[in-house]
């Protein structure tokens, strides 16, 4: 006679249990910036390799995963090393792009000097220790960083590969030398590579590791030369088999984010334009807009807030995945702003809309 009561009593305990995780999931925690997708990694340490300024993917990955509570340390190549901290430790910083959400000033640990060339400290050479810009550094290479890391901070919950380098970028692939060629795939390929398995071993289960690609890796992009395109392919391909490795060693999740193109500072360096005309990125942007799906420009913070919900809870069970951030253009199969098909009434029309858009946009 009693049972229907105690099964309500039971379901009604069991749903406000529920609410109440839930409400515990979405409620904002104390002074910490509310981010866009309301989660909370208070508590969290992520590393970030590849952060030199605030106009990149790293950047956003960083800003955006602070905006959520997590405790942010980078690694910056020596190359660039000087200029990137005297701006973060100069009275104004990086400006605005250095506010979060809630008005804070976002805050990088540590900064530590990283050559992702070298997973081990014998792998350096006498004359890159020469170079001024290693001068007076030591413990640079993926080995000596990631004991650094441990003996400093602990364990880690995510992992940010945001690297890329060639040095003959602006060659065809007819072009490049063998040289140029290994050390694109270095730099940017293998260099995920060394870094999970130096901070494998530091991570705690659960967390992930994010790379950054480009659709170079699977279409025909002139342009986008000296091999880099080549290990653009690596690293997705690595992507897919360390997310096995991983997942079975570690219990940690492999994606990697082909984002579009973005004038930061390193896309910047692949063509310039000369005597004031625009470069390669500059045009491959304009392209972009002309052509994708979704017509608007791409920001840095769009691949943030992608990376933050693929490290996040929200991800738990995405692994192995390229998730494209490009406003649809790796699905198109033809220039819908092409002179070939100008005189094509569909055609017609798209560019007519296409140019009216940008009129506007102009006035």
């Amino acid at each position: 006679r009693n049972e229907k009561p105690q099964r309500q009593s039971m379901l009604a305990r069991s749903v406000g249990q529920s609410l109440a995780r839930a409400a515990r999931f979405h409620a904002p925690a104390g002074a910490r910036a509310a981010s866009t997708f309301n989660i909370d990694l208070s508590g969290k340490t992520a590393f970030i390799a590849g952060v030199a300024d605030s106009r990149g993917y790293g950047w956003a990955i960083a800003k955006n995963l602070a905006e959520a509570g997590c405790k942010v340390i980078v690694g910056t190549w020596p190359v660039v090393l000087g200029p990137f901290k005297k701006q973060l430790e100069s009275a104004e910083g990086f400006g605005q792009d250095q506010v979060m959400g809630n008005g804070q000033k976002f805050e990088i640990s540590q900064v530590y000097p990283l050559d992702l060339g070298f997973t081990t400290e014998s792998e350096v050479p006498p004359k890159v220790l020469q170079s001024k810009y290693y001068s007076g550094l030591s413990g640079f290479d993926i080995r000596s960083v990631a004991n650094k890391v441990q003996a400093e901070h602990g364990k880690i919950d995510f992992l940010v590969h945001s690297v890329a380098n060639g040095p003959e970028v602006s060659k065809p692939l007819l072009q490049v030398s063998r040289q140029g060629y290994l050390a694109a795939s270095s730099a940017s390929a293998y260099s995920l590579i060394g870094l999970v398995q130096e901070f494998g071993p530091l991570m705690n289960k659960g967390g992930g590791v994010i790379s950054v690609s480009y659709v170079a890796s699977t279409q025909i992009i002139p342009g986008y030369g000296g091999g880099m395109s080549s290990a653009k392919a690596q690293l997705e391909s690595d992507t897919r088999t360390l997310a096995f490795e991983v997942g079975r060693e570690y219990g940690v999740r492999v994606n990697t984010i082909s984002a579009g193109p973005l004038k930061s500072r390193a896309a910047s360096a692949i063509g310039r334009g000369v005597d004031g005309a625009k470069g390669y990125i500059d045009l491959s942007i304009d392209y972009m807009k002309a052509n994708a799906p979704l017509s608007q420009d791409l920001e840095a913070d769009d691949v943030g807030k992608t990376a933050l919900a693929l490290l996040s809870p929200m991800g738990r069970c995405i692994t192995g995945e390229c998730v494209f951030v490009d406003n649809g253009m790796h699905a198109m199969g033809v220039a819908v702003d092409s002179a070939s098909f100008a005189s094509y009434p569909l055609y017609q029309g798209i560019q007519a809309k296409q140019r009216a858009k940008a009129e506007e946009e102009g006035r």
